[in-house]
């Protein structure tokens, strides 16, 4: 994997909430960690600003905080 590829993030599901991603991806230590990053206007989702904690992320998008990029995937 090179640096300029998203790391990939495995779901079980068919879709993951942007709150719970970012937990999983160890880019948010907590759900409140993870409100405050997402509110804050800090993460984007699939390259536009999201601000919505919940927002169902489905295989294939891709979530950015500062230089780190996960893409959702399939288990």
């Amino acid at each position: 994997m090179t640096p300029d590829q998203p790391q990939p993030i495995s779901i079980r599901d068919e879709s993951i909430r942007l709150g719970q991603l970012l937990k999983l991806a160890g880019l948010a230590e907590d759900g409140f960690h993870a409100k405050e990053l997402v509110e804050n206007g800090m993460v984007k989702v699939n390259g536009d600003i999201e601000t919505r904690r919940g927002k169902q992320l489905h295989v294939g998008d891709t979530v950015t905080l500062g230089d780190e990029t996960v893409v959702v995937a399939a288990e």
